[in-house]
């Protein structure tokens, strides 16, 4: 009686897999066990085709040749630089928190295989199958878990993620990691107010924090990237980018100003987590990214219900989604200079925030206008109106700002 009631808090606080909705047994655990390993496997697998990627992308856009001697097209060059680094010596600064140095890698890099054990991978949701497929005689979802706060849990892995840069630059016990931590803090609490607000766009029209349930909800191309306007998903791009700490935003790793960030004084196998943390948050984001905008393994299956349209059409969707996303910043890498911290955080706290909440408003008004049968041109025409004075007001008080700070003249200046 006890382990009944024990499995049905389980599945209750936990996920709504169909999975975990009966008895807890032995095959059920195995079933668990199959997913997290091929997860796990698989991000690695995609972290190593990534960073191979990115380098053969980028080197062919500045005329050079990029990895091509380890394995075919220089396919394990990224094996040999991760090999090479858990052989070299491990070095610790003499004035670094020996436990919160060694801590920190791994706060950097725990919470991106979380975040990816969210995302539903495959799965047909045409025809109201719901992402249901069978696994060992066990019905389930193509995803390691789908916990009824799917969407607050990937929103407490993204924040919990900078404590790792964070920490490993106060650990260092060395200025210029220092300054790259404490700049990461800073742009992570800038922009994850807008990505958040972004977010709450896709919760208002979904009307769900299950991963799952927001993919079923655009079955049949009702991709929020369209549903909600198109701003939450440019929004939350942006955003993300700036979490991630990629260019045009990667200042916490400044080289001409910073050596080498946060991460300056790493060295070995401690260094390589931290670079297998940047590449495997890439690959998350641009799979939430998927999920959340573009209706993740979801699209035709062309009637199939055996395990093509099942399985096969599926994965095929979601990796086509996620290899535009990856492909997407690349070239952000490649193309775009990086911007100095004063329009960093002009960006996010500035346009990206009023941006995100004004949006957010208009949707709301427009969803209420709809339940409570007012006119939607009229809703809408009066929503866009209060917005375009909010902007107008917010307009008026950044340049009033500015030229209270241009009246006032430094001290010495103009003598």
């Amino acid at each position: 009686m006890t382990s009944t009631l024990q499995s049905h808090v389980i599945a209750g606080m936990l996920a709504n897999d169909p999975l975990l909705s009966g008895e807890v047994g032995l095959t059920t655990l195995l079933v668990v066990l199959i997913k997290v390993v091929v997860a796990f496997v698989g991000l690695l697998l995609s972290v190593i085709l990534m960073v191979w990627f990115e380098r053969k992308v980028i080197a062919d856009m500045q005329n050079r040749f990029g990895p091509n001697r380890a394995g075919p097209f220089g396919l394990f060059q990224t094996i040999a630089d991760g090999m090479k680094l858990i052989f070299k010596e491990d070095l610790m600064p003499e004035r670094a928190d020996p436990f919160v140095f060694k801590l920190a890698p791994f706060l950097s890099l725990v919470p991106a295989f979380l975040t990816f054990a969210i995302v539903p991978i495959a799965g047909s949701f045409n025809d109201g199958l719901d992402g249901v497929v069978t696994i060992l005689g066990q019905q389930t979802f193509m995803q390691v878990a789908d916990p009824q706060i799917g969407i607050l849990l990937f929103l407490a892995m993204s924040s919990l993620a900078v404590y790792g840069i964070m920490l490993a630059g106060w650990a260092s016990g060395s200025k210029y990691p220092l300054l790259g931590s404490v700049r990461a803090t800073a742009q992570m609490v800038s922009y994850e107010a807008a990505l958040g607000l972004a977010l709450a766009s896709v919760l208002l029209i979904a009307g769900s924090l299950s991963t799952n349930a927001i993919v079923n909800g655009q079955a049949g191309f009702r991709w929020n990237v369209w549903m909600t306007g198109l701003v939450p998903f440019v929004i939350f791009t942006i955003a993300a980018t700036a979490e991630l700490n990629r260019p045009p935003f990667d200042l916490v790793e400044a080289e001409q100003e910073l050596v080498g960030g946060f991460h300056t004084e790493y060295s070995s196998f401690r260094f390589a987590m931290f670079f297998l943390a940047e590449f495997l948050n890439t690959v998350t984001m641009s799979a939430i990214i998927v999920t959340l905008f573009f209706g993740g393994p979801s699209g035709p299956t062309f009637g199939l219900t055996n395990w093509v349209g099942v399985y096969i059409l599926p994965l095929f969707w979601f990796f086509s989604k996620l290899l535009v996303f990856l492909c997407m910043f690349v070239l952000f890498r490649a193309t775009l200079p990086r911007f100095r911290y004063d329009q960093v955080m002009d960006l996010g706290w500035k346009l990206l925030i009023p941006a995100s909440l004004g949006w957010f408003l208009l949707l709301v008004a427009v969803r209420v206008g709809s339940d409570q049968g007012w006119n939607l041109a009229a809703t809408g025409l009066a929503a866009i109106a209060g917005l375009l004075a909010g902007a107008f007001l917010l307009i008026l008080s950044i340049r009033a700002s500015a030229a209270k700070r241009a009246a006032v003249s430094l001290p010495g200046e103009g003598t």
